[in-house]
């Protein structure tokens, strides 16, 4: 079994009108007064209109669960203080107006002098899961054998449907919208351990990053801990999406993992087949075609999800994770993933039933 923390970044907001407003000085330092946060569960992200949080380091999903709770828990109320509220959304739903205050320091300055537009458009927040390998050629290879898997969990993890006042058409706007970085988008393919080492340090010699902590990829080996971290999907609404996916990210590094053992051929899929997949699968997110990692035919995207279970089938046994990862994608897929949602929330209430629900989302109790 092996065992993951989760990364949340979440997004500021004036519940009046559930615009983003840069408190995040504010409810980082109430955030440290808070009995419920230990020190450095809550940091500052590149914007002053985010937050993100972190995990520790875990066992099993029951305890990512009870982790999350009580981090949104606290977060919310030291928000709530400072009259803004945290909500779990991919993509700011509604504007800010004017450039977007970034946090105050010197690697995040250099974003804003490299890079002005795209940082005003950073309003985007995700979900991380680092899931431990202490073995570096078995983290590699796990890297390589999930990148044909990554447009998948996109597509069922998508939970940025509207961006400045509009619906985008995208499932995942987050996706397309952060992917414009130098360095994003699906992982290469790389041979071995070896082999990453040497291109991200011809990144960082030529320039092209100033640190590996801009090397943006939906997947990469962590620069501190000796993990694979999957960056793909968007933050989730509730506690109980949540839960799932690190469930299923660590099912399909498990898998990988386990793969990797026993010999098997990793697969060799060109990086502009995973580039294609993942744009149509921020585009359709539960609905309508994915293009599949197992030959690369277009078929209904149901039809890829089922392709994705059997995948991650020996993982979640060897976690014992398939019972509980089961249970809750049947209450998702009644739902809808987070762009579902939020359709429905505003095409029922408009602007303020849709800002309702996502304050709503944040503390929902996990079942």
């Amino acid at each position: 079994m092996l065992t993951l923390g989760v990364e949340e970044e979440y997004l500021l907001i004036d519940p009046r009108d559930a615009t983003p407003v840069p408190r995040a000085a504010e409810v980082l330092a109430a955030a440290d007064l808070a009995p419920a946060l230990r020190p450095d569960e809550a940091q500052h992200e590149l914007l002053q209109v985010q937050v993100e949080t972190a995990t520790p380091v875990c066992e099993d999903l029951a305890a990512v669960s009870r982790h999350l709770v009580r981090i949104r828990a606290g977060l919310s109320a030291a928000a709530a203080r400072n009259g803004c509220r945290v909500v779990p959304v991919g993509a700011a739903p509604f504007g800010h107006d004017g450039p977007v205050p970034v946090t105050d320091g010197d690697r995040y300055r250099r974003a804003r002098r490299q890079a002005p537009s795209l940082v005003d458009d950073l309003m985007l927040n995700g979900m991380h899961v680092h899931v431990g390998i202490p073995d570096p050629e078995e983290r590699l290879g796990a890297l390589v054998r999930l990148r044909p898997w990554l447009p998948v969990v996109v597509a069922m993890a998508a939970n940025s449907p509207y961006w400045r006042d509009r619906d985008t058409h995208f499932a995942s706007w987050r996706t397309v919208q952060f992917d414009q970085w130098a360095v994003s988008g699906p992982p290469p393919l790389f041979r071995d351990a070896a082999d990453h080492r040497r291109r991200v340090d011809a990144l960082l010699t030529a320039g092209a990053i100033t640190d590996e902590g801009q090397v943006y990829w939906h997947a990469r080996l962590s620069a501190r801990y000796p993990t694979v971290e999957v960056r793909a999907a968007d933050v989730q609404l509730t506690v109980a999406d949540a839960e799932l996916f690190a469930g299923l990210i660590r099912a399909l590094v498990t898998s990988a993992v386990l793969d990797e053992r026993a010999g098997r051929p990793r697969p060799e899929t060109p990086d502009e087949l995973v580039r294609a997949a993942t744009w149509h699968a921020a585009h359709a997110g539960l609905h309508g075609a994915l293009i599949s990692p197992l030959d690369g035919v277009a078929r209904p995207t149901a039809a890829v999800i089922e392709e994705l279970w059997a995948r991650i089938a020996p993982g979640l046994d060897a976690a014992g994770d398939t019972d509980r990862v089961s249970d809750l994608w049947q209450a998702f897929r009644q739902n809808g993933n987070g762009a579902d949602r939020q359709r429905r929330w505003y095409r029922e209430a408009g602007r303020t039933g849709l800002a309702e629900h996502l304050i709503g989302s944040t503390l929902v109790p996990a079942p």
